[in-house]
């Protein structure tokens, strides 16, 4: 009856049974409170305590929504479609196809790769950079759920590997720190290769996703992308106002370190130089915002549900209790602090957040097992990274839906959460219980 499993799974459930995500967390953060021994008031107390800490980042994406619809009104969308829509050239022949195609997804892992090492915005390219390219994924064909799992791919496995952007915070800050905090004797050198063989999980599932499960084209309604997407007439003064506007977003991002003060600069671009005159401003602010709610009440509801199941005491007990299972099984040791991992993970939408509440007891217990220092490290860092992919309150789930929803033609659960955890946390549990073996 551990609060963290049941609650946990009835989030999961719920979900996947077309519940309202905010619903399923809020609904789920009562259960989880009830049953790890808390009152009910003492229950809200502490939910409505963890919601101030989604709070930044639910303003984060409704300024960025505004910002991305203001670009949309510049005509720099509506000019990066047809260039890519002319590439494809009169005859739009398969040949053609299959070569922007693959251009646009190739181009599309760059910018999650370089949001988490090269250029640290994280997630706040999606929503400005991704519903633009919607006209030409229709063009395409081209599966969202397959452009869902690329983005997720770019999100979750470079900082896994790359010590540099949020990779260093990762691998350095974090899973070092903790690791080293716990008895490991262990340096940043050997993090990056002992984490190599789980992200051929991530690769692996990525394959998958590729050439197997989202390779057949999809219809989308092209009047819903119009309708979110307008085209609109080209302006060179506002295509280099639109310009201006998202250097100016990213600069100041990664200055303050903050989206939400990066966005209202580019914001403020588009209001005080006339770009967006041909429109109100209150009006696209308003739909921006209105374009983001979802999300934003989302990751605060995942605050407050994260902020509960901590509060019950039963994460801990949660790993704890391994000890007493395993008896003197290695085999059964690594498999079990991964699945134990991906609850975790799953519940609070955070790998970063994870290292430190498992470190304490895996560290002890997988030396207890003789694992070796690498297969401590694979267990710790893949026991996190596990459930950041395929969690309904992950940022890793949450970023691309705000991208590829714009239009109301992608939905969070089916086509974001379910297909990113069957080809990101199947492969990694199964890569990363490998690696816990032979390293």
């Amino acid at each position: 009856m551990n609060a963290v499993v049941i609650s946990v799974c009835l989030m999961l459930g719920l979900s996947l049974a077309r519940v309202n995500v905010v619903i399923a967390l809020t609904i789920s953060a009562l259960v989880a409170g009830i049953v790890g021994g808390m009152s009910l008031q003492d229950t809200v107390d502490a939910f409505n305590t963890g919601l101030g800490g989604g709070a930044q980042i639910a303003l984060s994406y409704a300024l960025l929504g505004a910002f991305a619809v203001a670009l949309s009104h510049s005509g720099l969308t509506t000019l990066i479609s047809r260039k890519v829509i002319s590439s494809l050239g009169k005859e739009q022949s398969q040949t053609n196809l299959n070569r922007v195609r693959w251009g646009l997804l190739i181009a599309v892992l760059a910018m999650a790769v370089s949001s988490q090492n090269i250029l640290p915005i994280h997630i706040a390219f999606i929503p400005i950079l991704i519903p633009p390219l919607l006209h030409v994924m229709s063009k395409l064909h081209l599966d969202r759920r397959l452009v869902a799992c690329v983005l997720t791919f770019g999100l979750v496995t470079t900082y896994m590997i790359l010590p540099v952007g949020f990779g260093g915070i990762f691998l350095n800050d974090i899973l070092l720190a903790n690791l080293k905090s716990n008895g490991l004797d262990a340096t940043l050198g050997q993090i990056p290769s002992a984490m190599m063989l789980p992200a051929l999980g991530m690769i692996a599932g990525l394959l998958v996703a590729v050439f197997i499960s989202y390779r057949k084209p999809r219809e989308y309604k092209e009047e819903l992308i119009l309708q979110a997407e307008p085209e609109e007439g080209l302006n060179r003064r506002n295509i280099i106002i639109a310009l201006i506007a998202v250097v100016a977003t990213l600069a100041t991002q990664v200055y303050t370190g903050s989206m939400i003060f990066g966005a209202l600069v580019g914001f403020i671009i588009f209001s005080f130089s006339g770009a967006l005159s041909h429109v109100a401003d209150q009006d696209v602010f308003n739909q921006g915002v209105r374009m983001m709610a979802n999300i934003g009440f989302i990751m605060i509801s995942a605050a407050g549900f994260a902020a509960v199941v901590k509060e019950t005491g039963d994460v801990m007990n949660l790993v704890a209790s391994l000890s007493d299972i395993i008896g003197d099984n290695k085999a059964l040791a690594a498999f079990l602090m991964l699945v134990v991992g991906l609850l975790i993970t799953m519940g609070i939408g955070s790998s970063f957040s994870t290292i430190p509440i498992i470190a304490t007891i895996y560290v002890p217990l997988a030396l207890s097992f003789g694992f070796s220092v690498a297969a401590t490290i694979a267990l710790v860092g893949t026991a996190a990274a596990l459930g950041d992919a395929g969690s309904p309150a992950s940022d890793s789930t949450l970023g691309p839906t705000a991208g590829l929803n714009a239009d109301g033609q992608h939905d969070h659960i089916q086509d974001s959460v379910i297909p990113t955890f069957i080809h990101y946390n199947i492969p990694l549990l199964v890569f990363g219980w490998i690696a816990a073996m032979v390293l």
